[in-house]
């Protein structure tokens, strides 16, 4: 009985909710949002051949996400993280930020929303930093985050990109075998 009604509320979900396209979802809603087909949506900015001005335009990045599919960050998550829906690209340099690293290691962030944790999980493990171990470091001190972080070679570019470019282009890269997020979701 369990199985049948497990079943019918998935397929109502699923009815309900309809396919989760980036390109498709406002730009409002861009931002820490995963496709169906388990991609992560990522903003982008052009501008306009029209008019000259800035525009926006919600794409899909190369970046997939295995443990979650059809996810639209809630508003919550959004403040609790410190995470931004109107950035363009994501960067491991917001993890040089003790502000937002105070704020993406609080307990309201680091246990309750789980693809922003895993985005940055794996961002920190790009730049050779375990984000459980740098958060602990976080709560316990502070002012070593910024040396363990500048020391494990975290650092803009040129032009302001972290080494390993941003989830809009296909220079990101997670390794193969990527350590497993926390799991607290």
């Amino acid at each position: 009985m369990a199985l049948i009604l497990f079943l019918a509320f998935s397929f109502f979900l699923q009815g309900a909710l309809g396919n989760i396209a980036c390109e498709q979802l406002p730009t409002e809603l861009c931002s820490f949002s995963i496709a169906s087909n388990g991609r992560r949506c990522v903003l982008e900015n052009y501008v306009s051949l029209m008019d000259g001005k800035m525009e926006y335009e919600c794409k899909t990045s190369q970046v997939a996400v295995d443990i979650m599919h059809e996810w639209i960050e809630t508003d919550d998550c959004i403040r609790a993280c410190g995470v931004d829906r109107q950035s363009v690209g994501i960067s491991s340099d917001a993890l040089l930020q003790p502000s937002f690293t105070a704020k993406l290691c609080s307990p309201a962030c680091y246990h309750n929303c789980p693809n922003i944790v895993d985005l940055y999980f794996n961002l920190a493990l790009g730049e050779g930093v375990y984000l459980a171990d740098h958060c602990e470091v976080q709560r316990s001190n502070p002012k070593r985050v910024m040396r363990e972080i500048r020391g494990a070679g975290i650092a803009s570019g040129p032009m302001g990109d972290a080494p390993m470019g941003s989830l809009s282009g296909e220079n990101y890269e997670i390794g193969d075998a990527p350590a497993e997020a926390p799991l607290y979701y």
